[in-house]
Formats: C-alpha cells, sequence, structure tokens
C-alpha cells in the first residue's frame, strides 16, 4: 500500500530558511496526524508543499506516490487564516457551490447532483441548516463548518486542515475535532491537522508530526511526545508531565504550547492565496 504523503530526506526552504532538513517519513492511508511543533516550525510550509505549491530543494515528496501538483482535487484543504472573506451576504450553500467549480463569487448554476452533494457534505459535519442562512448572520463555529464542508467537497482522499481550531471556544473546538474525526472515519480520508496545543488533539488522533528546528518526528504520542525528543525540537529543555489524562509540555515552569498561543508563525503564511 502506497503511503499517502511520503517525504524521502526532504528538505523544504522558504525565503531562505531552511524549514525541514534532510526529513523523510511517511503517513499511511486512514490516519489522523495531529501535527505540533513550536511557532515558524514549518506547519504552513509542509502543507503547502504537500499541495504542490513549495516542492522541496532536495529530496522527495510525494503524495499518494506522485509528485504533488497544484489543484489536486483529491485534496482537501482549509488554510489557517482566511485572508479572503467572502461576502458576507452570500447564503452557505452559494458559498460552497462558488467554491466547487472554482468561479469567481458569484452563484454558480448548481446542478442536481451538485445541490445533493453539498446537502450531504452540511450534513455530515452537522451544518444542514447554514445552507440557507448568509455568512453575517453565522456564529464563529458554524463558519468554521462551512469551511470544513469546503474543504470535504468532491470528497477528498487528504484532508489538510491548517490550525481550524484558532477562533474557536473549548467547546466548539471538541465538537470541530468529533466532526473532522467522525466524517474522515466513514469516508476512508487520511487527515493532517495543525494545532497549537496537543491536549485537545489527543482523544482524535493515531500519531503525531512534531515539527521544529528544522526536523520532523512522526510517532505515537508515547514515542514523540517525551522530554528528549521535544527538546531538540524546541532548542531547550522540555520537561513533560503527564497528569489527568492530559500532557503538559513544559519549559523553565511554564506551558510552551500555552504560552505562545495566539501568536501566529511569523513569515510562514499563505498570505492571499486562495487554493
Amino acid at each position: 500500500m502506497t503511503a499517502v504523503v511520503e517525504l524521502d530526506h526532504a528538505t523544504i526552504k522558504i525565503g531562505g530558511r531552511t524549514v525541514l532538513a534532510d526529513a523523510s517519513f511517511a503517513i499511511k492511508h486512514g490516519e489522523f496526524i495531529g501535527v505540533l511543533g513550536p511557532n515558524g516550525a514549518g506547519k504552513t510550509t509542509l502543507m503547502r508543499s504537500i499541495l504542490g505549491l513549495l516542492p522541496p530543494s532536495a529530496g522527495s515528496l510525494r503524495v499518494f506516490g506522485h509528485t504533488p501538483r497544484c489543484g489536486d482535487r483529491t485534496i482537501g484543504y482549509l488554510p489557517q487564516l482566511r485572508t479572503v472573506l467572502p461576502d458576507l451576504r452570500v447564503r452557505g450553500l452559494d458559498f460552497i457551490g462558488a467554491s466547487l467549480h472554482g468561479e469567481r463569487w458569484g452563484v454558480p448554476h448548481l446542478s442536481h447532483h451538485d445541490r445533493h452533494m453539498i446537502e450531504q457534505t452540511l450534513a455530515a459535519v452537522g451544518a444542514r441548516e447554514l445552507a440557507g442562512r448568509p455568512l453575517s448572520q453565522m456564529s464563529g463555529g458554524e463558519r468554521q463548518r462551512l469551511l470544513l464542508a469546503q474543504a470535504l467537497i468532491g470528497n477528498p482522499k487528504l484532508l489538510l486542515l491548517d490550525e481550524p481550531l484558532i477562533s474557536l471556544d473549548a467547546r466548539h473546538q471538541e465538537v470541530a475535532i468529533e466532526v473532522v474525526r467522525r466524517v474522515c472515519r466513514e469516508r476512508g480520508i487520511t487527515v493532517l491537522f495543525s494545532a497549537h496545543e496537543l491536549n485537545q488533539l489527543l482523544p482524535a488522533i493515531d500519531r503525531v508530526l512534531y515539527l521544529g528546528n528544522g526536523q520532523a518526528v512522526l510517532g505515537t504520542v508515547d514515542e514523540v511526545v517525551t522530554a528528549p525528543v521535544l527538546s531538540r525540537l524546541y532548542r531547550t529543555e522540555i520537561e513533560v508531565i503527564r497528569a489527568g489524562g492530559h500532557i503538559f509540555v513544559m519549559s523553565h515552569g511554564s506551558d510552551v504550547e500555552r504560552a505562545d498561543d495566539h501568536v501566529h508563525e511569523h513569515g510562514d503564511h499563505d498570505h492571499g492565496h486562495h487554493h
């Protein structure tokens, strides 16, 4: 069985800075992978490379056994910050419809098949009632479900979710993770889900991919979330504390995952690129 995403001694650079150096790992079919690491570790950059937007400068990166190509319909993508917010008067159904055929914003003529597929996808993420509502009348959590539905349209085989939890409160975060996990299990979709904080993802992930200091370590939580591995990736002495079903990643007495909570990856952004 070919790996869904495979890096073989891949080096990925952005603006002269090496984000990943000589990284090798393989993600299997149907895995739910949590992507973590310090700010600027390259979570967004890795997703852009998988999308074919940033080829490795050395080594190889293969998706479904091939060199990734832009606009591949087998990959669903939810970028981290929505720099291009659509016209908020647009109804949910039309927002998704517009993305279906890559039209400019404007209401495409949806076939019966398209409409059915959109309705099924909205229902799958628990957002059926959003079809007729304008975006301006949706909460952050509802809008996020709509964006998730948009990423799932066309039945992708691989789903890249870049920090989809950022604007959500704890309750909505749990719901979002649960929805993604359920839909992806049912459809056999492989998921890369990047987040700031490991604990939210613990119940859902099969393995964790930690990025940092140019390195990538993929394995189970027990293999990867250890003091020696994380100290190497964070370039500072890290202590890992397990308590009450939670894992705390500590440096000099403070929780490194919480400390930089809302500082976004500098220079690692996908400004204005609308995939």
